[in-house]
């Protein structure tokens, strides 16, 4: 179930949120950045009917950055024009972050839209060459690109990650080996919802020995957040000339923009060019891209962003540990952590006690992801579950 289908079912909307919820970004940059400079974390009230904690959908709770939202504010009075203007200054910012050309960047509604055009891209040049085409993915994973792969008739092939909920990299190549037609490899790294990732060697070696009929869509959505030193952007590999790979980013996550539905997809330029070819025209509002462009010059706020998630992360993970409750190494703003019992009893009693937290991600049976809030919500978190072990639930 993907998250707009989770969202109507589920009665998050109807369940006592007001607006108001959604509009203390102001109150929560500044807490993020007090935690950064100072390491001092004050508890908040305990969850309640009229502020719930949102750990379900892997948001930035911090807030997006103050320079984001008073550049929305000075460009109110722009907001009759096309974000045309707007447009072409984020790409090219965008593209010296990255040091690429601005041809090979096209931003997207969300990072959604970089990977449902690069199916579409992908699967039509197969159509067009009398091949076939599949999407393979690991299972699980982020399952949008297996979503708009089933709406094009396109067979999907899940490979099941390891006993480790690793990538399954041996069994990812068999299946593009044995298929004799198109193959679209999605990979999300640091992977959704585990938090774990692949070596970027890995990766490599697969992309620079790989056919010219296999398609790479890397999805970075959380690889600002990643210290790892064995993760490295697959970005290089498009500046190496690889036409194959698609590397999609989002502003969503660190950058706190996820209302705004920004994203971006980096490629060679030729491969860009067929991608925009099933991009909608005039897809980037204005008041997103100019909150983008404030946000990639804001660089104190993605450090306070990155640091207060460390923060709550430590905070989870002590409390895990305590509880002796198995979790796998994040490198995101989440954890997959082992739940005892039905994930779904764990995830109603949570909801009963105003805290949202994710769902279970068949074929990984008894895990949970938990989004990383704020730190001060993460201690009302460990306070909820050690609640729970109190009454023998987990």
């Amino acid at each position: 179930m993907d998250r707009r289908t989770l969202l109507k079912s589920s009665g998050l909307l109807l369940g006592g949120l007001t607006l108001g919820r959604f509009l203390t970004g102001t109150a929560n940059a500044s807490q993020a950045q007090t935690i950064a400079t100072t390491g001092s974390v004050t508890p908040l009230s305990p969850p309640g009917e009229s502020h719930p904690l949102l750990l379900n959908f892997n948001e930035n709770a911090a807030g997006m950055s103050p320079a984001a939202r008073q550049a929305i504010v000075d460009a109110l009075s722009q907001m009759n024009r096309y974000p045309d203007a707007a447009r072409e200054t984020l790409i090219g910012k965008i593209a010296h972050q990255h040091q690429v050309e601005p041809g090979q960047i096209s931003l997207g509604n969300g990072s959604s839209e970089s990977i449902q055009a690069s199916v579409q891209m992908a699967v039509f040049h197969a159509q067009k060459a009398g091949k076939a085409a599949q999407v393979v993915v690991p299972d699980p994973t982020f399952n949008y690109a297996e979503l708009y792969a089933a709406s094009l008739g396109v067979n999907v092939v899940k490979v099941a990650l390891t006993d480790k909920l690793e990538f399954d990299i041996a069994s990812l190549k068999q299946a593009v080996a044995r298929f004799d037609g198109v193959s679209v490899v999605y990979l999300c790294n640091p992977n959704n919802p585990t938090a774990t990732i692949t070596s970027s060697s890995q990766l490599a070696s697969w992309v620079t020995s790989a056919s010219g009929d296999t398609w790479f869509i890397m999805d970075e959505a959380y690889a600002e957040f990643v210290t790892h030193p064995d993760f490295k952007s697959a970005v290089d590999l498009v500046k190496q000339g690889h036409k194959n790979v698609i590397v999609t980013r989002t502003f969503s996550k660190i950058y706190a923009l996820a209302g705004l539905r920004i994203g971006y997809a980096v490629a060679h330029a030729d491969t860009l060019a067929d991608i925009e070819a099933f991009m909608s025209l005039d897809n980037t509002n204005m008041a997103g891209a100019i909150a983008a462009i404030a946000s990639l010059e804001d660089r104190e706020f993605l450090a306070n962003s990155l640091s207060s998630t460390n923060t709550a992360r430590k905070i989870v993970t002590d409390a895990l540990d305590e509880l002796k409750l198995e979790y796998l190494p994040s490198q995101a703003n989440f954890i997959f952590h082992k739940v005892p019992g039905e994930v779904k009893t764990y995830q109603q009693r949570m909801k009963e006690h105003h805290v949202f937290v994710g769902r279970e991600f068949p074929p990984a049976v008894g895990w949970n992801r938990l989004t990383l809030g704020t730190p001060q919500e993460m201690m009302q978190f460990v306070i909820v579950l050690k609640m729970f072990r109190e009454k023998g639930w987990v």
